[in-house]
């Protein structure tokens, strides 16, 4: 009896590469089929291109395919676990639409998992078409994820998987308001293991992993999964106040031996900005924590379903 694998591909204004990705899947498809029965959701995180009506159209003569469109955009991350939500089989794959993580690779995935490993990471041995400015950011993140949260990735990184049945399970019920994907996988633990892999360049449209999204995944994954930026803070209180009560110290001893007393305008206001700025970093950084607090009081729908095509076959 064969395996239903499902395969959740997030996209977001990807029309001039959707024509290539599903020519590749198709040909995925083909060669699986004595051995898997496969089932594709593509899940349009509310592109503004044409990304949903050519999904609309490819989707009506191919009866593996299923198009999700979210009614507003959310991120891969959530999209990855809307197309989760919704996927039927033993087990699931999720990859990027650009063509950077080959579809080809889901057939060593699958190897790994019929051997038994509940998590098959696709590890970055090594990249193409990225700057070393880039690289060495990427390199930094992973090196203060897995120094100071309760997650480890790999080190060069990891943004394409399968995952068994009950892990897709625990991964949308434990998913949050804030879902951080790679480090909510592998916070939830189960048989993991890695296979090495060549990210190509793009070919098709341009990145949409901007700077602020990056910094915005890095402070999910980072408030998310640690609290060393709390036992940061109170130890930097600590060393303020030690160096206060050590300065206002020094100060008594000089005034009661030698009867010198320090003046100065420009010491003291710099003192006080240093403080104060202190304060309001550590301000933010607890607003960081309430804030996700707040937004998961809310209970809001993680996302929303605009639209869905399916096959007319």
């Amino acid at each position: 009896m064969s395996h239903l694998l499902s395969v959740v591909i997030p996209c977001y204004n990807e029309e001039s590469g959707i024509e290539a990705l599903l020519a590749r899947l198709d040909a995925l498809v083909s060669s699986l089929s004595d051995q898997l029965k496969i089932e594709v959701i593509i899940v349009d995180d509310h592109s503004t291109d044409r990304t949903f009506p050519l999904l609309r159209q490819f989707v009506r003569d191919r009866n593996y395919l299923k198009v999700l469109r979210l009614s507003r955009n959310s991120g891969s991350h959530i999209a990855i676990i809307a197309g989760m939500s919704h996927c039927q089989g033993e087990a699931a794959v999720f990859l990027a639409a650009d063509l950077q993580d080959p579809p080809e690779l889901i057939t060593e995935l699958v190897d790994q998992w019929k051997k038994g490993f509940d998590v098959v990471w696709a590890v970055r041995a090594k990249r193409e078409g990225v700057s070393s400015r880039s690289l060495l950011f990427s390199k930094l993140y992973y090196w203060l994820i897995n120094k100071y949260t309760d997650v480890y990735f790999p080190p060069s990184g990891a943004d394409f998987a399968l995952l068994d049945r009950k892990v897709v399970d625990g991964l949308v019920q434990s998913a949050g308001s804030k879902p951080s994907l790679g480090a909510l996988i592998m916070w939830l633990g189960f048989h993991q293991t890695e296979i090495p892999y060549v990210k190509e360049a793009r070919k098709f449209g341009k990145s949409k992993w901007t700077l602020r999204k990056k910094l915005n995944a890095f402070a999910d994954a980072f408030v998310g999964f640690s609290y060393f930026p709390m036992r940061f803070m109170i130890g930097l209180g600590f060393f303020a106040a030690l160096a206060g009560f050590l300065y206002a110290l020094v100060i008594i001893l000089l005034r009661l031996t030698i009867g010198h007393q320090i003046q100065g305008w420009s010491s003291l206001m710099i003192v006080v900005l240093i403080l104060g700025g202190l304060q309001m970093l550590m301000l933010g950084v607890l607003g960081e924590y309430l804030w996700r607090n707040l937004e998961e009081s809310r209970r809001r729908p993680l996302f929303l379903i605009e639209a869905t095509a399916l096959s007319e076959k």
